[in-house]
């Protein structure tokens, strides 16, 4: 109800988020218009501009939400995994769930809208946002892989740099075919091709990885 202070806001903002972020995941920036997202958000462009600011800040918002809800929790296991192999070839299954949930939009909401990167009419502040993003990705990958290396769970020699770009090329190879119908079979063979590049430990090395190690020295 209207009041003497002004009129309260009358939908839930985090509601209202949530179908902007299913909007924005299956159209990515430039192709999501403000007649699509009101329509989902349930509310007109007055609201959404007293709320979330412009579309770029919507958007912005609905990425910080993805990342928070729907990556973080697997970025933490990932980290958290004492075995090297085993902590990659989760997360990447993980993702690939994710990917082909048939309740969700499909694909990764990152690599959707990073297919707009580059272009003249992208916002630089999204494509900066998505470029971080996806750096991000890829640094907690080479974060995670150097670990294992210090752990003698993958060569010393092994190039973790290499290997990070690697995976996270799969899990955006993952993305387009989820987006394209691929269902959660064929992701998990693409998973299973994947981590056959991880390269065995010499036997002579020590080895502090659990059962699912490469290499594993027998005893």
């Amino acid at each position: 109800m209207a009041t003497e202070r002004g009129r309260p806001r009358s939908f839930d903002a985090d509601q209202a988020l949530d179908a902007a972020l299913r909007v924005f995941w299956r159209q990515g920036f430039m192709k999501a218009s403000l007649s699509e997202l009101t329509a989902e958000m349930g509310i007109n462009k007055p609201s959404l501009y007293a709320a979330f600011g412009d579309k770029e800040r919507l958007y912005l918002a609905a990425l910080s939400r993805y990342a928070e809800r729907r990556l973080s929790g697997l970025a933490a296991r990932m980290l958290a995994n004492p075995d090297g192999r085993e902590a990659v070839w989760e997360f990447l299954r993980a993702l690939a769930a994710l990917f082909a949930d048939p309740q969700l939009p499909g694909g990764c909401f990152i690599v959707t809208g990073a297919a707009d990167c580059g272009t003249s009419a992208m916002s630089p502040g999204v494509e900066q946002a998505l470029r971080q993003a996806l750096q991000g990705n890829e640094g907690l990958l080479r974060q995670r892989l150097a670990q294992a290396q210090a752990d003698a769970q993958l060569p010393a020699a092994a190039d973790a740099t290499a290997l990070a770009a690697f995976f996270i090329a799969t899990v955006a190879g993952m993305s387009v075919m989820a987006r394209n119908g691929a269902g959660l079979p064929k992701l998990e063979q693409v998973v299973e091709a994947a981590m056959a590049v991880w390269p065995p430990v010499p036997l002579h090395s020590e080895q502090h990885g659990g059962p699912g190690a490469a290499g594993a020295a027998v005893t």
